[in-house]
């Protein structure tokens, strides 16, 4: 219970500062954005936390319609072992989506989905509804776990990492999670995104 309390109201203070930070920064954005193709400047993604399907905020770094796209693109998915879907030099992306991908700064708006409790700062990656569903018996606990916008699958490999490899760095940390193992898991992100932006 004191954790759960500790959690949430580092969540509250650092995804507030979070956006403070990058708040000059989101006119510069949302104006290369618009400027390079049409479409909304945020957009809200399904994923599963806490048991439910939330809207995860994200800078927009696809062309209009890119889900649609997705089915004509399976075969080329470097996941092919898995249910996740990860493509390296995804078509759908645009130039400005791929530099906001390269630093991250798309995903800096689910800080607004940290601080309205949908998400914490760490916790099990976040993923789409329709791959949750072939979560084996085992690791289907990590749906009722807030999802988290990093976490120690996003540090330990991320989208590289085998499908069941990825659950199990998720099904540890819950195990074992503390304050000291977000902290932790924090400082490497901001190391990883400093130094190594395309790791996470």
């Amino acid at each position: 219970m004191v954790y759960a309390v500790i959690k949430r109201l580092f969540d509250i203070i650092g995804s507030g500062l979070g956006l403070l930070l990058i708040a000059p920064f989101f006119p510069f954005i949302a104006l290369a954005i618009k400027i390079e193709s049409s479409g909304p400047v945020l957009v809200k993604l399904a994923r599963v936390s806490s048991g439910r399907i939330i809207e995860v905020y994200k800078f927009r770094s696809m062309v209009r319609g890119a889900r649609y796209l997705k089915p004509m693109l399976v075969s080329f998915n470097e996941r092919a072992n898995s249910p996740f879907f990860k493509i390296k030099n995804d078509p759908r992306l645009t130039k400005v989506g791929k530099f906001l991908r390269k630093f991250r700064l798309d995903e800096f708006p689910q800080l607004i989905n940290v601080l309205k409790g949908e998400l914490a700062l760490v916790g099990p990656r976040p993923h789409e509804p329709e791959e949750v569903i072939h979560y084996p018996h085992p690791y289907k606990h990590l749906l009722l776990a807030k999802a988290g916008v990093t976490g120690l699958s996003q540090v330990s490999g991320a989208s590289s990492l085998l499908f069941l490899k990825e659950l199990a760095f998720d099904d540890y940390y819950l195990k074992n999670q503390s304050i000291w193992f977000d902290m932790k898991i924090i400082l490497k992100t901001l190391a990883i995104l400093f130094f190594d932006p395309t790791a996470v």
